[in-house]
């Protein structure tokens, strides 16, 4: 199988095209151009785009399907080479604003929610995408494919900027030399120019892939998955954290570089009369002290067969009030695509016979 072409940063490609100025030429058709064909890379010699179409890939990901919400968030489906599938979701996080003139005041802001592995080893119990177990890492190409192929396909034009989230399928510090090349490619400014502070890597706690992660010193955003604020609890939610217990997990964090203007997302997945208690928010103000944190409260979102149920409205404002209340910022994340099965838990690889 030929290698994909989305697989190189701008100076792995340098290296292997000649003369090396073309490397920035094909970056501007690949991430700015939307092309089908290295045919259509028409400032380059017809030698060269033979050369490219032989020895590597174009087509990374195949769209298999998509399902809009009522909400504005729209669900992919892409197929790998190995028909293995992974979903992807657009979010729309700011509406479009226009004056009575209809001229445009402010652009819809985007959020892309990608996958980084086919499947998850970490075998959270609140979350769909952990029962179909692990399959495998996804390549770089793979996760750079998803972003290109949804901007792409919503005529998102390559100088808009949206923010990524590597909150999808999989856990991405367990895959992270293809999630940070991957991150880099994003941030390159021949291509997308995804500034690093867009990027935001959600990570279930992997201690030594956090320090790891914070001596790259990218710049990125880090949002932890705590869900519970004492280890009995996290490990009935999180296996992993018989391996990575919050102690761990809060000392990894409390060494990790967060610009002064930026702070870590704790995000908090409450869970109806298990972790909606405010006996629980107590801990968590205590197990934060010290930290630049901003918690995020994630409503459940259930699914057939789920052990768990929905909290209500009044137990998850509660637990924001008393977070506000002692000088945690404090928010409550709007469940998207609830409708399609897009929200946060509920992706997972689909057989494809489901869709013919």
């Amino acid at each position: 199988m030929k290698k994909s072409i989305l697989d190189f940063t701008k100076s792995e490609l340098a290296s292997v095209v000649y003369p090396e100025f073309r490397a920035k030429q094909i970056y501007t058709w690949l991430y700015q151009k939307h092309i089908d064909s290295f045919d259509q890379m028409s400032n380059l010699p017809k030698q060269t785009r033979t050369k490219l179409d032989q020895k590597y890939d174009l087509k990374t990901l195949r769209i298999v399907k998509k399902e809009k919400s009522i909400d504005g968030s729209i669900k992919y489906l892409f197929e790998c080479h190995d028909k293995s599938t992974i979903e992807s979701v657009l979010l729309p996080m700011k509406s479009e604003l226009r004056d009575s003139k209809g001229n445009i005041l402010k652009e819809i802001k985007y959020s892309i929610c990608v996958s980084s592995q086919v499947g998850c080893k970490i075998g959270c119990s609140f979350c769909l995408t952990a029962k179909g177990g692990f399959n495998r890492n996804l390549s770089c190409a793979e996760i750079v494919a998803q972003v290109l192929l949804i901007k792409k396909d919503n005529q998102i034009a390559h100088n808009r900027k949206v923010n990524i989230v590597y909150m999808g399928m999989g856990e991405p510090l367990d895959n992270l030399d293809n999630v940070t090349k991957a991150i880099k490619i994003f941030n390159d400014q021949d291509g997308l120019a995804i500034g690093m502070r867009r990027q935001t890597i959600s990570t279930s706690g992997l201690s030594h892939q956090i320090e790891k992660l914070g001596k790259m010193n990218l710049g990125v955003l880090l949002a932890i998955s705590l869900h519970a604020v004492d280890n009995d609890l996290r490990e009935r939610l999180m296996p992993i954290n018989k391996a990575y217990n919050i102690e761990s997990v809060i000392n990894a964090v409390k060494n990790f570089p967060i610009d002064q203007r930026k702070r870590v997302m704790f995000e908090y997945l409450v869970i109806n009369d298990l972790n909606d208690d405010i006996g629980s928010a107590k801990k968590l103000v205590r197990l934060l002290h010290g930290i630049r944190a901003k918690v995020n409260l994630i409503y459940f979102n259930p699914y057939p067969g789920s052990l768990y149920t929905r909290p209500s409205e009044k137990s998850m404002e509660k637990f924001k009030a008393y977070l506000n209340d002692h000088g945690i910022i404090c928010t409550i994340r709007k469940s998207k695509g609830l409708d399609i099965s897009a929200a946060c838990g509920q992706l997972k690889e689909k057989n494809l016979y489901e869709y013919d």
